[in-house]
């Protein structure tokens, strides 16, 4: 069973994700900011890091160019899901070092069909 770590500090948010992958057959652990997904990346070595952009103590972006750093979690992919759909965010966020960006709000089956895809890209799935 692929383990997904999401980061999101919105509950309802990271919630929902969280249901929806559970349900999709993945194990789902959470993280509420920035600096805690990177521990738990560490911590867990999940096989996929979802990520909001905006979050406190350290945006989605600075805690991807960290564990892009890392030899340790460099190979986890980090998907970004965000409401924030302008181009220069989608750049900026792929720039970053992350292999998706995925613009809120999105259905739930959509999202687990989405990290079906990435995983099975990367031989997780």
């Amino acid at each position: 069973m692929a383990k997904i770590l999401i980061a999101e500090d919105e509950k309802d948010i990271r919630d929902l994700v969280v249901f929806s992958l559970t349900y999709g057959g993945f194990e789902a652990i959470a993280a509420s900011n920035g600096s805690d997904a990177i521990a738990m990346a560490e911590a867990e070595l999940p096989d996929l890091i979802l990520m909001d952009v905006r979050m406190p103590q350290m945006s989605g972006y600075e805690a991807c160019q960290k564990l892009k750093q890392n030899p340790a979690t460099c190979d986890i992919p980090v998907v970004f899901l965000s409401a924030k759909g302008q181009e220069s965010e989608i750049k900026r966020g792929l720039n970053s070092g992350a292999e998706e960006y995925i613009l809120k709000p999105f259905a739930p089956d959509e999202l687990v069909k989405r990290v079906k895809e990435i995983l099975s890209r990367r031989g997780k799935a």
